[in-house]
């Protein structure tokens, strides 16, 4: 009874689009999951976010859950867990991908997960990392570690999604730093993040987590921009 008079006051809505939930539903309604895109790229090693990185990044594998395009589904769900706060869609993101990933092999020689970081100043602002707790549940199913420390930020930059291809190109990307080095030597880890556009960011964070000795790299995101 608690529950339902709780629905009554403070609904439940669909985090893709905003029509209230059923009693058997969570996060996202049962039509908005059977229209999300689904790249099934874990599937097919040669797919276009690995061949985005191509010849840039030194990676071992690299997946995508989702399609993105402008004024569909996945912006609507993207927007929602950067700008409203919906952490909850980080997580039933992460949840689903890192269920895939467990059926495939070369995804279980993951020692440790790692999220795109964000600057102090925008952290501040918005109060968490989006890309968290998308980690959080993709390292809790490959049970490894999940670790926000070692990546940081240290260049503040505007949103690169709805910037035309070439302007991201030519914008400088963000600079990131290491916080320390010992602790991933060896590792194979898995770096994460919302959206691959150009690949420009992934690129940098990858390149600064391959100066640590003997690590190797993956890469999963929750969407790839067309």
């Amino acid at each position: 009874m608690i529950i339902n008079l709780l629905n009554l006051f403070f609904p439940k809505v669909c985090m893709a689009c905003d029509s209230h939930l059923g009693d058997n539903e969570e996060y996202v309604c049962t039509f908005c999951r059977n229209e999300l895109p689904l790249t099934n790229f874990h599937l097919e090693p040669n797919n276009a976010v690995a061949k985005r990185l191509y010849g840039r990044v030194n990676y071992q594998y690299a997946t995508s859950l989702l399609w993105f395009n402008k004024k569909g589904i996945v912006q609507h769900l993207l927007h929602n867990l950067k700008y409203k706060g919906h952490e909850e869609v980080g997580v039933f993101l992460g949840k689903w991908l890192g269920e895939e990933l467990t059926q495939i092999e070369g995804y279980k020689t993951i020692d440790v997960v790692v999220p795109v970081p964000l600057h102090k100043s925008k952290l501040r602002k918005r109060g968490y990392n989006q890309i968290d707790k998308f980690g959080q549940e993709i390292a809790e199913a490959l049970s490894v570690e999940f670790n926000s420390k070692i990546l940081i930020k240290t260049k503040a930059t505007t949103t690169q999604v709805f910037k035309d291809r070439l302007k991201r190109i030519l914008t400088h990307e963000a600079d990131f730093s290491i916080s320390e080095y010992d602790s991933l030597k060896g590792k194979h880890i898995l770096l994460v993040d919302d959206i691959i556009t150009t690949g420009a960011t992934i690129e940098a964070c990858a390149n600064q987590l391959l100066t640590i000795e003997g690590v190797t790299i993956s890469v999963a995101t929750m969407a790839i921009a067309e």
